[in-house]
């Protein structure tokens, strides 16, 4: 079993090189926003939770993020391929929680795969996809929080990562295709 933490910057290609792996090698998927929207749409127990703080705009605690995580990563049951996730962990907590709920079923991350992209791109990418998909948070100004966010709390897991043995250092400009090749030489060696 490959679990797998795709990581980058917003608009480093997560999304897309994440719905290409799953074409290609049948791994399930976690994204926390879509994992968050869907339990807040079917009324669950964390759902309702969840909301609660959402409503208020506040952040979800980690120890529920990884709650609401554990009940979709069981809901694959015990023989799926794998499990790319997608926006989580963000910070090294929330990390070390994910290693624990892996733990306890025995599983582990076997990859990071760290989508490297410079930021000058990122912002031509986030305001481009902005203009096409009319996202109200890809703008100039939110974008550039986004990143401080990023730098600030969610780039030292890299080094996290690096002890635990599972980095895999991506370079996230060029043709699509060729990031995606680079990715499969990670994943086919596992």
């Amino acid at each position: 079993m490959n679990n797998i933490v795709i990581f980058g910057a917003p608009g480093s290609g997560k999304g897309t090189q994440s719905d290409k792996l799953i074409a290609k090698y049948g791994f399930e998927h976690i994204s926390t926003g879509d994992v968050l929207r869907s339990e807040i749409k079917n009324g669950t127990e964390l759902g309702k939770t969840a909301k609660e703080y959402i409503d208020k705009g506040q952040l979800i605690p980690d120890e529920l993020m990884v709650d609401i995580l554990a009940s979709v990563y069981d809901s694959f049951g015990k023989e799926h391929k794998g499990v790319i996730f997608d926006g989580f962990p963000r910070t090294i907590p929330q990390a070390e929680a994910l290693k624990a709920m892996l733990a306890e079923r025995g599983h582990r991350i076997a990859a990071m795969i760290e989508l490297d992209v410079p930021e000058e791109e990122l912002m031509k990418r986030l305001i481009l996809r902005g203009k096409e998909s009319g996202r109200s948070d890809d703008n100039e100004e939110t974008i550039k929080k986004r990143l401080g966010v990023y730098h600030n709390q969610t780039a030292p897991l890299i080094d996290w990562y690096k002890k635990e043995g599972v980095h895999n250092h991506i370079h996230g400009l060029g043709e699509l295709d060729t990031i995606f090749g680079d990715i499969t030489t990670v994943i086919d060696q596992l």
